[in-house]
């Protein structure tokens, strides 16, 4: 009986002093406290790196996004190189059959100047001859120019 009034006067005296209750009540709970802080403290981090992870991810795609631009016009100038390079192989293709054609106005001429007939038609043909080499000196000139253009473009 003492004991248990012991335990009362104890109890009440604790209850008095309202310092030391909640003390001893959090010194008491510790050990089950400090794992739960601790796995607190394993989700905050767990959390804190989802959200660094997000912000990566953000800020690759904004930067994705600053660069396709970038890339378009890449691919644009890629494309604009392809398209000279296949003028290039077309003129260079047609610039034997252009010659062809040349010669053959030259023998035809030739012939014409041995016989010596209508003296107008070989006028015609020597404009249209003087003409058809103007266009392939043109047309080599367009092709430098446009080999130029690449080259500046590349640089």
């Amino acid at each position: 009986m003492q004991l248990l009034q012991l335990l009362l006067l104890l109890l009440l005296l604790l209850l008095q002093q309202q310092i030391l209750l909640p003390s001893l009540l959090l010194l008491s709970l510790l050990p089950l406290l400090l794992p739960l802080l601790l796995l607190l403290l394993l989700l905050l981090l767990l959390l804190l790196l989802q959200l660094l992870q997000l912000l990566l991810l953000l800020l690759l795609l904004l930067l994705l996004l600053l660069l396709l631009p970038l890339l378009l016009l890449f691919l644009l100038l890629l494309l604009l190189l392809l398209l000279l390079l296949l003028l290039l192989i077309l003129l260079l293709l047609l610039l034997p059959l252009l010659l062809l054609f040349l010669l053959l106005l030259l023998l035809l001429l030739l012939l014409l100047l041995q016989q010596q007939q209508q003296q107008q038609l070989l006028l015609l043909l020597l404009l249209l001859l003087l003409l058809l080499l103007l266009l392939l000196l043109l047309l080599l000139l367009i092709l430098l120019l446009l080999l130029l253009l690449l080259l500046l473009l590349l640089l």
